[in-house]
Protein backbone atom coordinates (compact mmCIF):
# COMPACT_ATOMS: atom_id res chain seq x y z
CA UNK A 1 0.00 0.00 0.00
CA UNK A 2 1.38 3.36 -1.02
CA UNK A 3 1.82 6.19 1.50
CA UNK A 4 0.15 9.47 0.63
CA UNK A 5 -0.03 13.08 1.86
CA UNK A 6 -2.42 15.97 1.29
CA UNK A 7 -1.16 19.56 1.24
CA UNK A 8 -3.46 22.62 1.44
CA UNK A 9 -2.76 26.32 1.93
CA UNK A 10 -4.53 29.69 2.07
CA UNK A 11 -2.69 32.99 1.90
CA UNK A 12 -4.42 35.19 4.49
CA UNK A 13 -5.86 35.03 7.99
CA UNK A 14 -9.19 36.17 6.53
CA UNK A 15 -9.34 33.14 4.26
CA UNK A 16 -8.35 30.88 7.14
CA UNK A 17 -11.12 32.30 9.33
CA UNK A 18 -13.66 31.80 6.52
CA UNK A 19 -12.70 28.11 6.42
CA UNK A 20 -11.96 28.27 2.69
CA UNK A 21 -9.19 25.76 3.29
CA UNK A 22 -11.82 23.17 4.27
CA UNK A 23 -12.99 23.03 0.66
CA UNK A 24 -9.45 22.20 -0.47
CA UNK A 25 -9.07 19.43 2.12
CA UNK A 26 -12.47 17.99 1.21
CA UNK A 27 -11.62 17.86 -2.50
CA UNK A 28 -8.22 16.31 -1.77
CA UNK A 29 -9.78 13.67 0.50
CA UNK A 30 -12.34 12.74 -2.17
CA UNK A 31 -9.66 12.37 -4.84
CA UNK A 32 -7.39 10.28 -2.62
CA UNK A 33 -10.32 8.06 -1.58
CA UNK A 34 -11.39 7.63 -5.20
CA UNK A 35 -7.85 6.48 -6.02
CA UNK A 36 -8.18 3.77 -3.37
CA UNK A 37 -6.15 5.37 -0.56
CA UNK A 38 -7.02 5.76 3.10
CA UNK A 39 -6.37 9.24 4.55
CA UNK A 40 -5.26 9.51 8.18
CA UNK A 41 -4.84 12.74 10.22
CA UNK A 42 -1.06 12.39 9.98
CA UNK A 43 -1.34 12.64 6.18
CA UNK A 44 -2.72 16.19 6.31
CA UNK A 45 -0.30 19.10 5.92
CA UNK A 46 -2.10 22.43 6.23
CA UNK A 47 -0.65 25.97 6.22
CA UNK A 48 -3.37 28.35 7.43
CA UNK A 49 -2.71 31.96 6.51
CA UNK A 50 0.82 31.50 5.11
CA UNK A 51 1.95 33.23 1.93
CA UNK A 52 2.88 31.12 -1.08
CA UNK A 53 5.73 33.50 -1.95
CA UNK A 54 7.99 31.89 0.66
CA UNK A 55 9.17 28.34 1.29
CA UNK A 56 9.39 28.85 5.06
CA UNK A 57 6.04 27.34 6.08
CA UNK A 58 5.59 24.93 9.02
CA UNK A 59 3.49 22.32 7.24
CA UNK A 60 5.58 22.50 4.07
CA UNK A 61 8.75 22.05 6.13
CA UNK A 62 7.34 18.91 7.75
CA UNK A 63 6.22 17.62 4.37
CA UNK A 64 9.68 18.12 2.86
CA UNK A 65 11.25 16.38 5.83
CA UNK A 66 9.00 13.39 5.21
CA UNK A 67 9.91 13.40 1.53
CA UNK A 68 13.60 13.49 2.42
CA UNK A 69 13.11 10.48 4.70
CA UNK A 70 11.75 8.50 1.75
CA UNK A 71 8.44 7.61 3.42
CA UNK A 72 6.09 9.24 0.89
CA UNK A 73 4.88 7.95 -2.48
CA UNK A 74 2.05 10.26 -3.60
CA UNK A 75 1.33 13.93 -2.80
CA UNK A 76 -2.07 15.48 -3.53
CA UNK A 77 -2.29 19.26 -4.02
CA UNK A 78 -5.22 21.34 -5.25
CA UNK A 79 -3.22 23.37 -7.79
CA UNK A 80 0.39 24.47 -8.38
CA UNK A 81 -0.19 27.92 -6.86
CA UNK A 82 -1.20 26.25 -3.56
CA UNK A 83 2.23 24.65 -3.50
CA UNK A 84 4.02 27.94 -4.27
CA UNK A 85 3.14 31.30 -5.78
CA UNK A 86 6.48 31.76 -7.49
CA UNK A 87 7.28 29.64 -10.50
CA UNK A 88 10.90 29.18 -9.44
CA UNK A 89 9.75 27.77 -6.09
CA UNK A 90 7.37 25.40 -7.86
CA UNK A 91 10.26 24.05 -9.94
CA UNK A 92 12.46 23.62 -6.85
CA UNK A 93 9.77 21.68 -4.98
CA UNK A 94 8.71 19.52 -7.89
CA UNK A 95 12.32 18.58 -8.68
CA UNK A 96 12.94 17.82 -5.02
CA UNK A 97 9.88 15.59 -4.83
CA UNK A 98 10.75 13.83 -8.10
CA UNK A 99 14.31 13.16 -6.90
CA UNK A 100 12.87 11.18 -3.97
CA UNK A 101 10.36 9.29 -6.11
CA UNK A 102 7.26 11.19 -5.00
CA UNK A 103 4.42 11.50 -7.49
CA UNK A 104 2.64 14.89 -7.28
CA UNK A 105 -1.03 14.92 -8.26
CA UNK A 106 -2.65 18.31 -8.95
CA UNK A 107 -6.44 18.39 -8.96
CA UNK A 108 -6.60 21.47 -11.19
CA UNK A 109 -3.70 20.85 -13.57
CA UNK A 110 -2.71 18.31 -16.23
CA UNK A 111 -2.00 14.90 -14.74
CA UNK A 112 -0.22 13.22 -17.65
CA UNK A 113 3.55 13.11 -17.89
CA UNK A 114 3.82 14.12 -21.56
CA UNK A 115 6.13 17.01 -22.56
CA UNK A 116 3.11 19.01 -23.68
CA UNK A 117 1.44 18.77 -20.26
CA UNK A 118 4.71 19.73 -18.55
CA UNK A 119 4.90 22.79 -20.80
CA UNK A 120 1.31 23.77 -19.96
CA UNK A 121 2.08 23.50 -16.25
CA UNK A 122 5.16 25.70 -16.61
CA UNK A 123 3.26 28.33 -18.60
CA UNK A 124 0.43 28.37 -16.05
CA UNK A 125 2.91 28.97 -13.24
CA UNK A 126 4.68 31.82 -15.03
CA UNK A 127 1.43 33.49 -16.09
CA UNK A 128 0.00 33.27 -12.55
CA UNK A 129 3.11 34.91 -11.08
CA UNK A 130 3.14 37.58 -13.81
CA UNK A 131 -0.55 38.39 -13.42
CA UNK A 132 -0.22 38.66 -9.64
CA UNK A 133 2.66 41.12 -9.98
CA UNK A 134 0.74 43.20 -12.54
CA UNK A 135 -2.36 43.41 -10.36
CA UNK A 136 -0.34 44.57 -7.37
CA UNK A 137 1.47 47.20 -9.43
CA UNK A 138 -1.73 48.52 -11.05
CA UNK A 139 -3.43 48.89 -7.69
CA UNK A 140 -0.40 50.67 -6.24
CA UNK A 141 -0.10 53.13 -9.15
CA UNK A 142 -3.84 53.80 -9.21
CA UNK A 143 -4.03 54.60 -5.49
CA UNK A 144 -0.92 56.76 -5.65
CA UNK A 145 -2.39 58.72 -8.58
CA UNK A 146 -5.58 59.37 -6.60
CA UNK A 147 -3.58 60.42 -3.54
CA UNK A 148 -1.53 62.95 -5.53
CA UNK A 149 -4.77 64.40 -6.84
CA UNK A 150 -5.94 64.90 -3.24
CA UNK A 151 -8.55 62.15 -3.21
CA UNK A 152 -9.36 60.73 0.24
CA UNK A 153 -10.60 57.60 -1.51
CA UNK A 154 -6.97 56.44 -1.77
CA UNK A 155 -6.76 56.14 2.04
CA UNK A 156 -9.68 53.78 2.57
CA UNK A 157 -9.78 54.18 6.37
CA UNK A 158 -9.61 57.00 8.91
CA UNK A 159 -7.56 57.27 12.13
CA UNK A 160 -8.98 57.86 15.60
CA UNK A 161 -10.78 61.21 15.67
CA UNK A 162 -12.17 60.91 12.14
CA UNK A 163 -14.90 59.02 10.34
CA UNK A 164 -14.30 57.79 6.80
CA UNK A 165 -17.28 58.62 4.57
CA UNK A 166 -17.37 56.57 1.39
CA UNK A 167 -17.87 58.19 -1.95
CA UNK A 168 -21.30 58.35 -3.56
CA UNK A 169 -22.54 59.10 -7.05
CA UNK A 170 -22.60 62.82 -6.25
CA UNK A 171 -19.87 63.27 -3.61
CA UNK A 172 -16.27 62.15 -3.24
CA UNK A 173 -14.95 60.27 -0.22
CA UNK A 174 -14.03 62.46 2.75
CA UNK A 175 -12.99 62.58 6.40
CA UNK A 176 -15.47 63.80 9.00
CA UNK A 177 -14.37 64.82 12.50
CA UNK A 178 -15.88 62.81 15.37
CA UNK A 179 -16.16 65.44 18.19
CA UNK A 180 -15.72 63.11 21.23
CA UNK A 181 -12.69 61.41 19.68
CA UNK A 182 -11.26 64.71 18.45
CA UNK A 183 -11.36 66.05 22.01
CA UNK A 184 -9.30 63.06 23.17
CA UNK A 185 -6.75 63.74 20.43
CA UNK A 186 -6.40 67.38 21.55
CA UNK A 187 -5.96 66.26 25.17
CA UNK A 188 -3.13 63.93 24.18
CA UNK A 189 -1.27 66.64 22.28
CA UNK A 190 -1.75 69.23 25.03
CA UNK A 191 -0.71 66.80 27.78
CA UNK A 192 2.55 66.14 25.95
CA UNK A 193 3.37 69.72 24.95
CA UNK A 194 2.01 71.81 27.82
CA UNK A 195 2.12 69.36 30.75
CA UNK A 196 5.24 67.45 29.59
CA UNK A 197 3.64 64.10 30.36
CA UNK A 198 5.18 60.87 29.10
CA UNK A 199 3.35 58.43 26.83
CA UNK A 200 2.82 55.98 29.66
CA UNK A 201 1.43 58.68 31.94
CA UNK A 202 -1.04 59.83 29.30
CA UNK A 203 -2.06 56.23 28.60
CA UNK A 204 -2.62 55.58 32.33
CA UNK A 205 -4.74 58.72 32.61
CA UNK A 206 -7.00 57.78 29.69
CA UNK A 207 -7.30 54.22 30.98
CA UNK A 208 -8.21 55.40 34.48
CA UNK A 209 -10.91 57.67 33.03
CA UNK A 210 -12.29 54.74 30.96
CA UNK A 211 -12.00 56.70 27.72
CA UNK A 212 -12.97 54.27 24.94
CA UNK A 213 -10.59 53.57 22.07
CA UNK A 214 -11.67 53.17 18.46
CA UNK A 215 -12.37 49.49 19.10
CA UNK A 216 -14.30 50.17 22.29
CA UNK A 217 -11.59 49.12 24.74
CA UNK A 218 -10.85 51.23 27.81
CA UNK A 219 -7.13 50.34 27.91
CA UNK A 220 -4.73 52.66 26.12
CA UNK A 221 -1.21 51.78 25.05
CA UNK A 222 1.78 54.09 24.77
CA UNK A 223 2.52 52.79 21.27
CA UNK A 224 -0.95 53.84 20.10
CA UNK A 225 -0.40 57.37 21.43
CA UNK A 226 3.05 57.51 19.85
CA UNK A 227 1.57 56.70 16.42
CA UNK A 228 -1.16 59.29 16.99
CA UNK A 229 1.35 62.04 17.74
CA UNK A 230 3.23 61.26 14.52
CA UNK A 231 0.18 61.19 12.24
CA UNK A 232 0.11 64.40 10.10
CA UNK A 233 -3.59 63.91 9.40
CA UNK A 234 -4.38 65.63 12.72
CA UNK A 235 -2.92 68.89 11.43
CA UNK A 236 -4.91 68.61 8.19
CA UNK A 237 -2.48 66.68 5.94
CA UNK A 238 -3.27 62.97 5.73
CA UNK A 239 -0.35 61.02 4.29
CA UNK A 240 -0.51 58.18 1.79
CA UNK A 241 2.41 55.90 0.96
CA UNK A 242 4.11 56.18 4.36
CA UNK A 243 5.35 52.59 4.16
CA UNK A 244 6.06 49.80 1.73
CA UNK A 245 6.23 46.01 1.80
CA UNK A 246 9.71 44.51 1.53
CA UNK A 247 11.16 41.03 1.86
CA UNK A 248 11.51 39.84 5.42
CA UNK A 249 15.04 40.01 6.78
CA UNK A 250 16.74 37.77 9.35
CA UNK A 251 14.42 36.29 11.94
CA UNK A 252 14.54 37.71 15.50
CA UNK A 253 16.08 35.65 18.27
CA UNK A 254 12.63 34.95 19.68
CA UNK A 255 9.12 35.52 18.26
CA UNK A 256 6.88 38.24 19.63
CA UNK A 257 4.32 37.20 22.23
CA UNK A 258 1.30 35.62 20.55
CA UNK A 259 3.07 35.33 17.17
CA UNK A 260 4.08 32.03 15.54
CA UNK A 261 7.73 31.02 15.49
CA UNK A 262 7.57 30.98 11.68
CA UNK A 263 6.11 34.26 10.31
CA UNK A 264 3.06 33.83 8.14
CA UNK A 265 3.92 36.65 5.71
CA UNK A 266 7.01 36.65 3.54
CA UNK A 267 7.16 40.47 3.58
CA UNK A 268 7.18 43.13 6.28
CA UNK A 269 6.21 46.77 6.32
CA UNK A 270 8.99 49.37 6.21
CA UNK A 271 8.67 53.15 6.61
CA UNK A 272 9.42 55.31 3.58
CA UNK A 273 11.09 58.73 3.63
CA UNK A 274 8.78 61.69 4.18
CA UNK A 275 9.79 63.06 0.77
CA UNK A 276 7.99 60.12 -0.89
CA UNK A 277 4.69 60.64 0.93
CA UNK A 278 1.62 62.00 -0.85
CA UNK A 279 -0.35 64.44 1.32
CA UNK A 280 -4.13 64.79 1.12
CA UNK A 281 -5.93 67.77 2.69
CA UNK A 282 -8.40 66.80 5.47
CA UNK A 283 -10.12 68.76 8.28
CA UNK A 284 -7.50 69.52 10.99
CA UNK A 285 -8.03 68.65 14.64
CA UNK A 286 -4.93 70.39 16.07
CA UNK A 287 -2.95 73.34 14.77
CA UNK A 288 0.25 72.87 12.81
CA UNK A 289 2.16 74.69 15.56
CA UNK A 290 0.92 72.24 18.22
CA UNK A 291 1.74 69.24 16.02
CA UNK A 292 5.29 70.54 15.39
CA UNK A 293 5.77 71.23 19.11
CA UNK A 294 4.67 67.67 19.91
CA UNK A 295 7.25 66.21 17.55
CA UNK A 296 9.95 68.37 19.12
CA UNK A 297 8.92 67.28 22.61
CA UNK A 298 9.02 63.62 21.58
CA UNK A 299 12.54 64.09 20.26
CA UNK A 300 13.64 65.68 23.55
CA UNK A 301 12.09 62.83 25.50
CA UNK A 302 13.93 60.33 23.33
CA UNK A 303 17.31 61.94 23.97
CA UNK A 304 16.68 62.19 27.71
CA UNK A 305 15.60 58.56 27.85
CA UNK A 306 18.74 57.49 25.99
CA UNK A 307 21.02 59.39 28.36
CA UNK A 308 19.41 57.80 31.41
CA UNK A 309 19.29 54.28 30.00
CA UNK A 310 21.58 51.65 31.50
CA UNK A 311 23.03 48.76 29.58
CA UNK A 312 21.73 45.25 30.26
CA UNK A 313 23.53 42.24 28.81
CA UNK A 314 20.38 40.17 28.29
CA UNK A 315 18.02 42.97 27.27
CA UNK A 316 15.57 41.64 24.66
CA UNK A 317 16.67 38.02 25.10
CA UNK A 318 14.74 36.93 28.19
CA UNK A 319 11.17 35.66 28.38
CA UNK A 320 9.20 34.99 31.56
CA UNK A 321 8.70 31.27 32.17
CA UNK A 322 5.34 31.84 33.89
CA UNK A 323 3.43 34.16 31.56
CA UNK A 324 5.56 34.43 28.42
CA UNK A 325 5.92 38.22 28.50
CA UNK A 326 9.28 39.85 27.80
CA UNK A 327 11.68 40.50 30.68
CA UNK A 328 13.09 44.03 30.79
CA UNK A 329 15.91 45.65 32.73
CA UNK A 330 14.92 48.02 35.53
CA UNK A 331 16.35 49.65 38.64
CA UNK A 332 14.81 49.30 42.08
CA UNK A 333 15.30 49.13 45.80
CA UNK A 334 16.87 51.69 48.11
CA UNK A 335 19.94 53.62 47.12
CA UNK A 336 23.15 53.05 48.99
CA UNK A 337 25.10 55.83 50.68
CA UNK A 338 27.15 56.23 47.52
CA UNK A 339 23.97 56.66 45.47
CA UNK A 340 24.19 53.23 43.83
CA UNK A 341 20.94 51.44 43.03
CA UNK A 342 20.65 47.78 42.12
CA UNK A 343 19.52 46.67 38.67
CA UNK A 344 17.01 43.90 38.08
CA UNK A 345 15.38 41.93 35.29
CA UNK A 346 11.63 42.24 35.69
CA UNK A 347 8.77 40.62 33.80
CA UNK A 348 6.48 43.03 31.97
CA UNK A 349 3.51 41.07 33.28
CA UNK A 350 4.24 42.36 36.78
CA UNK A 351 3.74 45.97 35.67
CA UNK A 352 0.17 46.57 36.83
CA UNK A 353 -0.09 49.94 35.05
CA UNK A 354 0.03 48.18 31.69
CA UNK A 355 -2.91 45.92 32.50
CA UNK A 356 -5.52 48.22 33.97
CA UNK A 357 -4.05 48.28 37.47
CA UNK A 358 -3.80 44.49 37.92
CA UNK A 359 -0.62 42.52 37.32
CA UNK A 360 -0.90 39.32 35.32
CA UNK A 361 2.29 37.65 36.56
CA UNK A 362 3.65 36.80 40.00
CA UNK A 363 7.26 36.16 39.01
CA UNK A 364 9.85 37.92 41.14
CA UNK A 365 12.59 40.21 39.78
CA UNK A 366 16.12 38.81 39.39
CA UNK A 367 19.29 40.70 40.21
CA UNK A 368 20.81 41.74 36.88
CA UNK A 369 24.45 41.47 38.00
CA UNK A 370 24.00 37.88 39.25
CA UNK A 371 22.20 36.68 36.12
CA UNK A 372 24.58 38.50 33.77
CA UNK A 373 27.57 36.96 35.54
CA UNK A 374 26.07 33.47 35.31
CA UNK A 375 25.30 33.77 31.59
CA UNK A 376 28.64 35.37 30.76
CA UNK A 377 30.46 32.57 32.62
CA UNK A 378 28.63 30.02 30.47
CA UNK A 379 29.56 31.90 27.29
CA UNK A 380 33.18 32.09 28.34
CA UNK A 381 33.17 28.38 29.05
CA UNK A 382 32.20 27.74 25.44
CA UNK A 383 34.68 30.21 23.96
CA UNK A 384 37.57 28.86 26.03
CA UNK A 385 36.98 25.29 24.83
CA UNK A 386 38.34 25.07 21.23
CA UNK A 387 36.93 21.60 20.62
CA UNK A 388 33.43 22.66 21.65
CA UNK A 389 33.63 25.81 19.50
CA UNK A 390 34.72 23.71 16.51
CA UNK A 391 31.89 21.25 17.13
CA UNK A 392 29.30 24.04 17.26
CA UNK A 393 30.83 25.58 14.11
CA UNK A 394 30.43 22.40 12.05
CA UNK A 395 26.92 21.87 13.33
CA UNK A 396 25.78 25.36 12.36
CA UNK A 397 27.40 25.64 8.91
CA UNK A 398 25.39 22.86 7.20
CA UNK A 399 22.20 24.04 8.90
CA UNK A 400 22.66 27.56 7.52
CA UNK A 401 23.56 26.36 4.03
CA UNK A 402 20.65 23.94 3.77
CA UNK A 403 17.12 25.11 3.14
CA UNK A 404 15.96 23.28 6.25
CA UNK A 405 16.29 20.08 8.24
CA UNK A 406 16.26 16.88 6.26
CA UNK A 407 17.87 18.34 3.12
CA UNK A 408 21.04 17.15 1.41
CA UNK A 409 23.89 18.57 3.50
CA UNK A 410 27.42 19.28 2.32
CA UNK A 411 30.08 16.81 3.41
Amino acid sequence: MKSIALYARVSSEHQAQQATIDSQICALRERATADGHQVTPSDLYVDNGYSGTTLIRPALERLRDRVAEGTLDILYVSSPDRLARRYAYQVVLLEEFAAHGVEVVFLQAPTDRSPEDALVLQVQGMLAEYERAKIVERCRRGRMHKARQGSVNALGTAPFGYRYVRRTETEAARYEIVPPEAEVVRRVFEALVHEHKSMREIARRLTAEHVPTRRGSSRWDAVTLFDMLHNPAYMGRAAYGKSEMVERGPQPLRPHRGCPAVPRASKVRRDKPVEQWAFIPVPPIVSEELFTAAKAQLERNRHQCRRGRRGYLLQGLLVCALCGYAVQGATGGKKSKSGHQNSYYRCDGTNASQFGGKRVCTNSPIRADALDEHVWASVRGVLEDPERVLEEWWVQIPFCMAVGPGRTLPT
